[in-house]
């Protein structure tokens, strides 16, 4: 794998210039990524713009729903948003925003009605939990809050949520907060393949050293496993134990800190 996978997680000081020199974009997850406690970071927010001015591509890899997608791409410095962890990407051309879905509107509707029909039987398992706040913007998944909107749930529970998916043959990934299911074979790195190809015109695998990776949870592991510039900010070992790829970085700084951290570095490498 591209990413560590073991105890081999490096402090971003043994980043290089070497390393860095090449980048196109840097791609994000936007949970206790970018944020703290639920709120982006200043420092955060001000790195997405300081690496669109130094010339560089942010797009945010997420398991936020289309709602948030439209909103993002319109209002933050990015060149694109991939959501729900895989299954849709939007971004401005021309002037215009662009919105693209993994499968097509008839397959989605198939598939929300066998999520809600799902969500009545987890919800009545797993007491404690509820559907996130946001379900009602997404498309393509089911997302179940286990400690955003409700208090915290311990591990064992979480799991429980996650093998109640996966026994009614449903994908499913574990965020820093919710357990999103879902229908069909996509995820964050397919996402973001589909974008980068409709986007750019270019093919994920031929740019893979381009691009950096900047996450914290679970369902971020198929892009620790991919990038070989892929980072972790320090919360993400609270998830290692669920990941068999880790991230090759680390940064000292918790979610948005870490995320600003990480900038400032390859700002200042790529300066010098």
């Amino acid at each position: 794998m591209a990413g560590g996978v073991s105890a081999t997680l490096q402090p971003l000081d043994a980043l290089t210039a070497a390393q860095v020199r090449g980048l196109r974009g840097v791609f994000c997850d936007i949970d206790d990524t970018l944020t703290v406690d639920g709120e982006i970071v200043p420092a955060a927010f001000l790195a997405l713009h300081q690496l669109r001015d130094a010339g560089l591509h942010v797009v945010p890899i997420t398991g936020r729903p289309g709602g948030w997608v439209d909103h993002i791409a319109r209002m933050w410095p990015v060149a694109g948003v991939v959501g729900e962890n895989g299954g849709l990407w939007f971004y401005r051309h021309e002037g215009q925003m662009i919105r693209s879905y993994a499968q097509s509107a008839d397959e989605r509707a198939t598939n929300r009605a066998r999520l809600d029909a799902l969500a009545s039987s987890i919800l009545d398992a797993v007491p404690g939990t509820a559907l996130a706040s946001d379900q009602s913007y997404r498309d393509l998944d089911l997302a179940i809050d286990f400690c955003e909107d409700v208090p915290p749930l311990p591990r064992a529970d979480v799991l429980r949520i996650a093998a109640a998916f996966e026994a009614a043959g449903a994908t499913c990934k574990v965020s820093s907060i919710h357990v999103n299911g879902w229908y069909g074979s996509f995820d964050k790195l397919s996402g973001c393949r589909a974008f980068l190809r409709e986007r750019f015109d270019a093919g994920l695998d031929d740019e893979t050293d381009r691009w950096a990776f900047v996450g914290d949870s679970a369902n971020d592991e198929p892009m620790f496993a991919h990038f070989p510039l892929s980072v972790g900010v320090a919360n993400v070992r609270e998830q290692l134990e669920l990941m068999a790829a880790w991230p090759r970085f680390v940064s000292q700084g918790e979610g948005g800190h870490g995320f600003a951290e990480f900038a400032q570095r390859l700002l200042q490498l790529r300066a010098g």
